[in-house]
């Protein structure tokens, strides 16, 4: 074989591991406005507002069935910490009351109930 025809075939190979390697957008970009991050178990976008948290959940782009999944979060803005308990509404988890979420704070979402294992996922908000 030729060099250029060794060549050709590396960078053929390269190309087909990254394409498949590769953000497929099945679920990455923000449906509801929030921030999105991919789990080994779920998909999860947060959505956080000063009055209320929403976190949505999908198995890679399927629905989840919400009935039994429940979520912990945790916002860390600057040196301030607040836990929040997020409750199945609809078609997401969600909890309301007053939460200080600017841009820059960072959140943990701890979900139980929504796959076989538990899912964490780390936010930070923009």
């Amino acid at each position: 074989m030729k060099l250029h025809s060794i060549l050709a075939i590396g960078a053929m190979a390269l190309s087909a591991s990254a394409f498949a390697a590769g953000d497929h957008d099945h679920a990455h970009t923000p449906r509801h406005g929030g921030v999105v991050v991919e789990t080994k178990q779920l998909d999860q976008e947060l959505v956080a507002k000063p009055g209320v948290i929403q976190l949505y959940l999908s198995d890679h782009g399927k629905s989840v069935d919400l009935s039994k999944a429940s979520a912990k979060l945790t916002l860390l803005a600057g040196t301030e910490k607040q836990e929040v308990e997020l409750k199945p509404a609809g078609d997401k988890l969600e909890a309301t009351g007053t939460f200080k979420v600017g841009a820059g704070t960072k959140a943990v979402a701890v979900v139980t109930g929504a796959s076989k294992s538990v899912s964490t996922a780390r936010f930070t908000l923009k």
